[in-house]
């Protein structure tokens, strides 16, 4: 099935590796323009070298911090300069930092914050008027299963994504008149660089809660993301999509796999 995505533009923030780099595959697959940006210099230099070298010349990537708001206009000009436009938006970037509560400096507040859910409204509030000259876009909002069920020892990164929900359903609203849809993807427990250390200290246990039995990759939300954006997607938008694998589905996600194997 082609989802009409051919010629359409997509930008990525944090686009260079994990949920992000996987979605831009996706997108590309599809026949759209895809634009990335990341801190990371050395996974922006390869992920652009790779994609050069597989012959994709609709593939441009930068070395960028989402917070850094003029950085941001200045990239989204160039590459409207470049491709036309954005039609789709996805802000995927994001960083997570564990601690008891009061342990927390305001420092680490502020870094938070403004990566996971200042960032994502200086974001929209940038490329929402492209979108709204044109009449048309998709809006993706990576948020986190912490928006539903926070974790202890994450409180400021639980209630930044709990934000970017919410600044899902509200914008989806607001937005609508100008045939603009917002959406939110919450993944479940998907092995990327931000979950490494948890995974590690905890994944077995973190598997006993999902109900597929195992934890996701990076390729299980490129597809439901791309669909999102998508024509077979038009009537749409305001919500959050779970891909979690029916993490917490039920209280006793372990118990048909107890019985198979009885």
């Amino acid at each position: 099935m082609r989802l009409g995505l051919e010629g359409k533009t997509v930008v990525i923030t944090g686009g260079a590796g994990g949920i992000g780099k996987e979605a831009a595959r996706g997108f590309l697959k599809e026949g759209a323009a895809v634009a990335v940006f990341a801190r990371t210099k050395e996974k922006v230099d390869d992920f652009c070298r790779e994609m050069r070298g597989l012959g994709y010349d609709n593939f441009y990537g930068e070395v960028l911090d989402v917070a850094d708001k003029e950085g941001v206009r200045w990239f989204t000009e160039k590459v409207c300069r470049k491709f036309g436009t954005v039609d789709v938006w996805i802000n995927n970037a994001g960083i997570a930092i564990d601690k008891p509560f009061l342990e927390y400096t305001e420092d680490e507040w502020d870094t938070i914050m403004n990566t996971d859910l200042k960032a994502v409204w200086d974001c929209i509030r940038l490329v929402a008027p492209i979108m709204m000259k044109q009449e048309r876009g998709v809006i993706i909002n990576i948020s986190s299963f912490a928006a539903k069920i926070p974790s202890a020892g994450g409180a400021i990164y639980g209630a930044a994504k709990s934000g970017v929900s919410s600044l899902t359903r509200t914008l989806a609203a607001e937005l609508a008149p100008y045939h603009i849809r917002v959406l939110g993807v919450v993944p479940g427990m998907i092995d990327t660089e931000i979950s490494k250390a948890n995974i590690k200290e905890n994944g077995e246990q973190l598997v006993q809660n999902v109900s597929l039995g195992r934890l996701g990759a990076a390729e299980d939300l490129a597809g439901p993301i791309v669909f999102l954006a998508s024509k077979q997607a038009e009537y749409m938008t305001g919500f959050d999509l779970e891909v979690t694998g029916g993490k917490f589905a039920v209280q006793n996600t372990r118990w048909a796999w107890n019985l198979k194997e009885e």
